[in-house]
């Protein structure tokens, strides 16, 4: 039957049973510290047939004179904007992110990330425009406790071009200028 359960889930519609027993086990494991003798378990069936009903993104387009990454504005606020591919490009983003903010670390003159685009503080915008062409806004809200120093916002991405008549996917990055950030005078 397709109700909910068989329409919506890799599982059917015993989802909800297989997963009560499966936590059931696994709470009881947590519970001996037997965590590590748990197997992993199967696959889902028929992972590779899985299809999406969206179509391909197109390819992606930008101003003349601009590449890929270039900042186009910057603000007080720390908000960041960038020329942007569409994310849909960068196709599994486990273990990735699309937006780093950086603390400049004067004792060893590297870079350290302090958020990334799974923090409370960032915000991703991507605005898809006309010709193809679209931006990515990062914002960072900081927060009255953050470390005083030199800050900088990057963007990592991917775009679809054309070569020859082949779609290609580009790795890109955007880095904006350092900036500043001083202890609150209310938060010393």
């Amino acid at each position: 039957l397709q109700r909910y359960e068989g329409a919506s889930t890799i599982f059917g519609p015993h989802t909800l049973s297989a997963y009560i027993h499966k936590y059931r086990g696994l709470a009881r494991a947590i519970a001996q510290d037997r965590v590590s003798a748990l197997p992993s378990g199967p696959s889902p069936p028929f992972y590779e047939k899985l299809f999406s009903l969206l179509s391909a993104a197109p390819f992606d387009g930008k101003p003349v004179n601009s590449s890929f990454g270039d900042v186009l504005q910057q603000g007080d606020v720390v908000s960041v904007t960038f020329v942007a591919g569409n994310p849909r490009h960068s196709g599994d983003m486990r273990d990735k992110t699309f937006v780093t903010v950086e603390i400049h670390d004067n004792r060893t003159d590297t870079w350290e990330v302090v958020h990334t685009d799974a923090s409370w503080d960032t915000r991703f915008h991507w605005l898809k425009g006309s010709n193809r062409q679209s931006n990515v806004t990062v914002d960072w809200h900081i927060s009255p406790l953050a470390t005083s120093g030199s800050y900088r916002i990057r963007h990592f991405g991917h775009y679809k071009q054309l070569k020859g008549l082949r779609p290609v996917i580009m790795a890109y990055e955007g880095t904006s200028d350092v900036f500043r950030v001083a202890a609150s005078f209310y938060y010393q």
